[in-house]
């Protein structure tokens, strides 16, 4: 059966709380030690980096975002890890018959600084999807402290996947 390569782009935001009214920060499935968390009222573990890559995979190959699959109202998902949805959109993918190719990915935030985590990152989030940590791509980048990003009010991702894809 041909085979057709498709990408998909993915974003995600989640505004940082200090106090007993956040998470801890989960970046790629790593927890950091920071003085702000994600907001309670974040999706799963409130992980923009996996939610971006989530939503890249079902982008890539042509199925619905998501809050489809993983809706916030849904109290079966709340706190749960999002290495946990990277795993099941891996499966959901793998049912509609494509593979991941590879992601890359960006986090915006003024801080915390992500180098000592990228390799985690990579190998965390690789694991989930099934595939190897080297077609994963982790990079960070300020917003030059303009906006409510550059404010450090919270933290966002963009990613991007591709993936193979039976021919329709």
């Amino acid at each position: 059966m041909a085979k057709i390569t498709r990408s998909g782009i993915g974003y995600d935001v989640h505004r940082l709380e200090q106090g007993e009214a956040h998470r801890v920060l989960v970046l790629g499935g790593v927890t950091l030690r920071h003085p702000q968390g994600l907001t309670l009222s974040g999706h799963s573990d409130a992980d923009v980096l996996s939610h971006a890559i989530a939503d890249a995979l079902l982008g890539a190959a042509g199925l619905q975002d998501i809050g489809h699959y993983f809706p916030n109202t849904d109290p079966s998902i709340k706190g749960i890890s999002s290495l946990e949805i990277l795993r099941r959109v891996a499966g959901i993918l793998a049912e509609a018959g494509a593979r991941v190719i590879n992601v890359d990915s960006t986090l915006i935030a003024e801080e915390p600084r992500i180098g000592p985590f990228v390799q985690e990152m990579r190998e965390k989030i690789a694991g989930s999807i099934g595939i190897d940590s080297s077609r994963i791509g982790v990079k960070a980048t300020t917003n030059e402290c303009l906006g409510f990003l550059g404010r450090g009010e919270g933290i966002a991702a963009l990613a991007t996947a591709s993936v193979e894809t039976p021919e329709e």
